[in-house]
């Protein structure tokens, strides 16, 4: 299984990002979307590093997640699930819904929208696809594409037990604040390894899913 070599949660924190939050305007559905339809120049962090997977793809196999902001009476917040424990690829973390993209997706978002019916039953008909960011590249040997959409309540979720343990929510503002993300690293066999974390209550938020939360950050913050 390509699980890392160590427990992420018993490593000491190297420092915190620190970021300012982000102003409150800049979390509203109408300012999301006009972002989108600017696409401001900015910088996105490197892709994760291999921490300890036991992939052996040789190339990266194609993917999409979709970054699910819900509409709430108060505030914006990210859907997120939990995978079951015995998945090959990031078994028990903290993940978005998403997968490996099939020959019969018309493209990234296609790819997005499939996977969030299958493994938490979101209709694509409650998704507003505000846009993408750009590619990341996982230690696990996935080149994931992050799809961004808003979701109004009400809508209906039926996890797929086979592959999700849990659905839950955070809310946006918590992960777009600096002072909630995390810099920790480890020492493999390969070398030193950085990665990033974002806990909130007894969710682990750390390594792919946290590097594209800190991309989302720099493209709302540019």
């Amino acid at each position: 299984m390509a699980q890392p070599l160590f427990d992420p949660q018993q490593l000491p924190i190297d420092a915190i990002a620190g970021e300012p939050a982000l102003a409150p305007e800049r979390l509203t559905p109408a300012w999301l979307r006009g972002r989108f339809i600017e696409q401001p120049a900015w910088t996105p962090e490197g892709a994760e590093e291999s921490l300890g997977s036991l992939s052996k793809r040789p190339t990266p196999t194609p993917a999409s997640v979709l970054i699910p902001l819900v509409l709430r009476e108060d505030g914006l917040t990210i859907l997120l699930t939990q995978r079951t424990a015995h998945l090959t690829d990031h078994g028990g973390q903290i993940s978005f819904p998403g997968g490996r993209a099939e020959d019969y997706d018309s493209d990234a978002v296609d790819t997005a929208l499939r996977e969030s019916e299958e493994e938490i039953g979101l209709a694509r008909r409650h998704v507003d696809v505000l846009g993408t960011l750009p590619k990341y590249l996982t230690g696990t040997g996935y080149c994931v594409t992050p799809v961004v959409g808003l979701i109004a309540p009400p809508f209906e979720l039926t996890a797929d037990p086979s592959e999700v343990a849990e659905i839950f929510e955070v809310p946006l503002a918590f992960l777009m604040d600096g002072l909630n993300h995390q810099r920790l690293s480890v020492q493999l066999p390969g070398g030193r390894r950085s990665f990033y974390a974002m806990p909130y209550g007894d969710y682990y938020i750390w390594g792919a899913t946290a590097g594209m939360l800190r991309n989302l950050f720099h493209f709302l913050r540019a």
